[in-house]
């Protein structure tokens, strides 16, 4: 739910201008005509039924206008899926399931769209900093959304056909919320010289020893239960909750070291908050949901974050589902300014799910299969281990799966320094299998290596077709200055989407230009 604060003020924006609303649908007019000239092949443009001619109204008038319609359209959506939930005796489980994930998303969709609104009220001016929040907010209702959308084609097609009311309304929604993203970029996003590139620092402590985060823990978690708790959950339970980013410090979890079998969620309202173990191996949470067993994607993960801050350290998390079971989420991160630092993230298909938001991963392992990192962050993953592990038979491995549907979204997957070796039992294997570094999960997929070490294994082609010529076009796949026979570029796939780029293009994909890391990284203690 949105804030009581952040209702208030948005209810004054409203009321303030009176003559945005139609008296028979209570729905904000968006003054199409105008905007439309200025960018007439967006998809709402072309296939708005509102006209209302004001050509009064400026770019950042029709900015906060747009934004409106999409907070009264996210309203409209939360209303059709409360009215199906309630209607749960007669629907199957996976139907249930989807809508409780659309439930969730749309909730999430409000409070930026509120957050979005407040921030570009009255000004016409923002620092970079401060329109990098509004565009990586922007951005992730387009992702929450498309999730949504996804979950409902995954987890109930047969009755997601039959009720088109929610699908029409959900397609509809997509192209509002991705004008709301253009009218902002268009408008507020200032001019930004990106900073040089600098080659990542060395790590302040080895893997599994003991950080300084360890000596400032608020409690302490062990299964013997002469500590604290003996569950993550109820230690995450009983943090505090948190508002907003100038609350002081974290609140420390440390976990000792053991199997903890359970599936542990940090909510939205959990605001910075740092999990630590006792090192990878060590402190192992474990879960085996699936989608092969009922579950969607979005909600398969052993370990779901929302809370923004959250920092995970010296952890080990696992999904042993299989290859099998396909989809089985190990992390869902939907966290933003989120940091995981010396951990290891375990699975077959779907393994992190990178899903939205601003992201950073240091000095971590990564294990799968097929599309084994994937989703719509703005995400950079630096001087971390890649491990493609041996998938089913007749089975491809793709790294990467990148899920950016909008070329206004600020999101993308940027490996950088890592190591990408095949995990033991595929270098063991006959060596038939073919490893990718990605595929084209959505129409704008981005993703970009540099200065990373690639061994022999990567196929000559580098990557993969998600479907015939499928996005082969939109997409953005880069490599820069990577080392090691799997390397070599001479093979490299023919795309125009695929680029071998300069210096100063991979400068905009490094942790202080990307994800403008220098501005929330060094409080969280992990090295970059």
């Amino acid at each position: 739910m949105v804030s009581k604060s952040l209702f208030l003020a948005t209810l004054l924006i409203i009321f303030s201008l009176p003559f945005l609303f139609s008296p028979c649908t209570a729905e904000v007019l968006l003054p199409s005509s105008p905007v439309c000239r200025t960018i007439p092949n967006h998809p709402f443009c072309r296939t708005s039924p509102i006209h209302y001619h004001n050509h009064r109204h400026s770019i950042y008038d029709n900015g906060r206008l747009s934004i409106l319609n999409s907070i009264a359209a996210t309203h409209k959506l939360m209303s059709l899926i409360n009215k199906h939930l309630q209607q749960s005796s007669s629907l199957k489980p996976g139907v249930i399931l989807a809508l409780q994930d659309c439930h969730s998303l749309v909730a999430l969709n409000t409070d930026f769209l509120t957050t979005s609104l407040l921030a570009i009220n009255k000004t016409r001016t923002l620092s970079y900093i401060r329109a990098d929040d509004v565009q990586t907010l922007l951005s992730a209702i387009l992702t929450n959304t498309q999730t949504c959308l996804d979950g409902l084609k995954e987890l109930a097609s047969s009755w997601f056909q039959v009720n088109n009311d929610i699908s029409t309304l959900v397609a509809k929604d997509i192209k509002l919320y991705s004008l709301s993203l253009d009218l902002f970029i268009k408008g507020w996003i200032p001019e930004r010289k990106v900073q040089p590139s600098e080659p990542p620092k060395n790590s302040s402590a080895s893997k599994g020893g003991t950080l300084y985060w360890e000596k400032f823990a608020n409690v302490t978690v062990s299964k013997d239960g002469t500590r604290n708790f003996t569950t993550i959950s109820d230690a995450v339970a009983a943090a505090p909750e948190k508002s907003d980013q100038a609350s002081p410090g974290y609140f420390v979890i440390y976990v000792l070291a053991g199997i903890y079998e359970e599936y542990v969620s940090i909510p939205k309202n959990k605001h910075y908050l740092m999990i630590v173990g006792d090192g990878i191996n060590q402190t192992v949470i474990t879960g085996s949901q699936s989608v092969g067993d009922g579950w969607s994607t979005f909600n398969s993960s052993t370990l779901a974050v929302d809370g923004q801050g959250f920092v995970g350290v010296n952890i080990t998390i696992r999904n042993t589902a299989g290859a099998a079971k396909h989809q089985a989420v190990a992390l869902r991160n939907s966290a933003d300014l989120s940091t995981f630092y010396s951990c290891s993230f375990e699975g077959y298909q779907d393994t992190l799910y990178v899903h939205s938001l601003r992201q950073f991963y240091r000095d971590c392992d990564i294990y799968g299969t097929v599309d084994f990192i994937f989703g719509n962050a703005a995400v950079v993953l630096q001087n971390c281990n890649i491990y493609p592990r041996l998938p089913l038979a007749k089975q491809f491995n793709t790294i990467t799966a990148q899920g950016r549907t909008d070329p206004n979204q600020n999101t993308g997957i940027s490996i950088e320094y890592c190591k990408v070796r095949p995990a033991d039992d595929l270098a063991s294997s006959d060596g038939i299998t073919h490893t990718y570094l990605g595929r084209p999960w959505k129409e704008y997929s981005r993703t970009i290596y540099m200065h990373t070490f690639m061994e022999s294994f990567i196929h000559p082609e580098g990557w993969r077709e998600w479907s015939g010529d499928f996005a082969l076009h939109t997409s953005y796949y880069a490599e820069f200055n990577n080392t090691g026979p799997g390397s070599g570029i001479r093979g490299r796939v023919s795309w125009p989407g695929f680029h071998i780029i300069s210096s100063s293009d991979a400068a905009n994909f490094t942790v202080r230009n990307f994800i403008l890391g220098d501005q929330w990284i060094p409080k969280t203690g992990t090295p970059y």
